[in-house]
C-alpha cells in the first residue's frame, strides 16, 4: 500500500479509503469485522463513515456502531486507523423521540456538538481524526461553524475539519473565513468524481490545490457503471437505474472495457488508478460488499498509467475542457 499526506497536513493516509456506507444495511456485522481486519492487513489505514450510514440498524448510525464494536476488540485497532466521520443530516439513532421532531439538517453550533457527541459514543472512541461537514449549510455562518469546530479541537475530540459536497466558492469562502479567524482551515474536501463525471475539474479541484486541501473521492466507479459488465457483477450495477445509465453510455463503456482488456486490468482498477494520477487526489473511497471485492482493489496504488493510456481515457471520457474560466473563456 502507498501513503500520502492529507493535503498540507502532516497526517499520512493510505491511497485507498475504506467506505462503510454499506455496513449494517448490506453487509452483516461479522463480515464487516472481517473486511476491516483485511483492510488493515492490506495497509489501508483510512476509514470513512457517517452518522447517516447504516440504515436498518436502529434506523441510522448503524455503520458507526459496527465500527465501534470492532474497535472495542482492541489489539491496537484504534491507533491503526484514521477515521473520517461527518455531520449535517438528521441522525435518528441519536435523538430521542422528543428531540427528533426539532432536528434539522445543518451545521449550527448546537448541531455540530450534538452530532460529534453521538458519533464518538457510537464509535466508542474519544476523538476523530477528520470531522467532515457532509454538505454546505448556507443558513449558518462560517464563523459559527468554525467557532464550534475550534471548541471540539481544543477539547481533543477532533483533529482536522473537512468539507464534503462544497462548491469551489464555498471552499474559498470557508477557508478565507478561517484565515480571518486565525483558524486552521479545511484539511480536505470529499466529492463525487470519476471518469464519467469530471465536473470537479472546473473549480473544486483548483480550489483544493489553492488552499492545500486533500481531495477524497466518493463514487469513484460512478455507482458501479465503471466496474465492468453487469453480468459479471452484483448489487447496484444490476439495478434498473444502472441498466439505463449503461445503455446511455454504451459506446463509451465498450471502448473503455476494451482498453482495460488490452491493459490486462479490470475496469474498476483502471478507473481507480486514473483518479490517483491526479496529484490533488488523496484517495478514492472504495465501498466493497465482500472481502473478495476489497482484495481486487489491492494493487490499484501500484498501477501506473502511461501518457498514451491517459490520453485514450480522456478521449473516451472527455472532461469539461480544463479549469474555469479557461474551460469556457479565452
Amino acid at each position: 500500500m502507498e501513503y500520502t499526506f492529507l493535503g498540507k497536513t502532516g497526517m499520512k493516509v493510505s491511497r485507498l479509503c475504506l467506505g462503510t456506507m454499506n455496513f449494517a444495511c448490506q453487509i452483516r456485522e461479522q463480515d464487516c469485522f472481517r473486511m476491516m481486519d483485511e483492510a488493515l492487513a492490506m495497509g489501508i489505514n483510512f476509514f470513512d463513515t457517517a452518522d447517516a450510514y447504516g440504515a436498518g440498524l436502529d434506523d441510522r448510525g448503524g455503520a458507526e456502531k459496527i465500527i465501534g464494536r470492532w474497535l472495542a476488540q482492541g489489539g491496537g485497532r484504534r491507533d491503526a486507523v484514521i477515521i473520517a466521520a461527518k455531520v449535517f443530516g438528521h441522525c435518528a439513532a441519536f435523538y430521542d423521540r422528543y428531540e427528533e421532531n426539532s432536528a434539522t439538517d445543518g451545521l449550527s453550533r448546537y448541531k455540530i456538538f450534538k452530532h460529534c457527541e453521538g458519533t464518538l459514543k457510537r464509535l466508542q472512541t474519544d476523538h476523530l481524526e477528520i470531522f467532515q461537514m457532509h454538505h454546505i449549510d448556507h443558513n449558518c455562518s462560517h464563523q459559527e461553524m468554525w467557532e464550534a469546530m475550534d471548541v471540539l479541537q481544543k477539547q481533543g475530540k477532533i483533529v482536522y475539519v473537512g468539507s464534503s459536497n462544497f462548491a469551489g466558492w464555498d471552499i474559498a469562502e470557508c477557508c478565507m473565513t478561517a484565515k480571518l479567524l486565525n483558524k486552521q482551515g479545511l484539511a480536505s474536501e470529499q466529492s463525487l468524481y470519476n471518469l464519467n463525471n469530471r465536473m470537479l475539474e472546473l473549480e473544486v479541484i483548483p480550489a483544493c490545490r489553492r488552499f492545500g486541501m486533500g481531495l477524497i473521492i466518493y463514487s469513484p466507479l460512478a455507482g458501479g457503471l465503471l466496474g465492468g459488465r453487469p453480468q459479471k457483477q452484483a448489487g447496484r450495477r444490476t439495478s434498473e437505474a444502472q441498466q439505463q445509465a449503461r445503455s446511455k453510455n454504451r459506446d463509451k463503456l465498450e471502448r473503455f472495457e476494451k482498453l482495460c482488456v488490452d491493459l490486462s486490468q479490470s475496469p474498476a482498477n483502471i478507473a481507480l488508478a486514473w483518479l490517483l494520477h491526479n496529484p490533488v487526489v488523496t484517495a478514492p473511497i472504495i465501498g466493497p460488499r465482500t472481502v473478495e471485492q476489497l482484495m481486487e482493489n489491492k494493487q490499484v496504488p501500484e498501477i501506473i498509467l502511461s501518457e498514451k493510456t491517459l490520453q485514450q481515457l480522456d478521449e473516451i471520457f472527455p472532461g469539461p475542457g480544463g479549469e474555469a474560466p479557461k474551460a469556457y473563456a479565452w
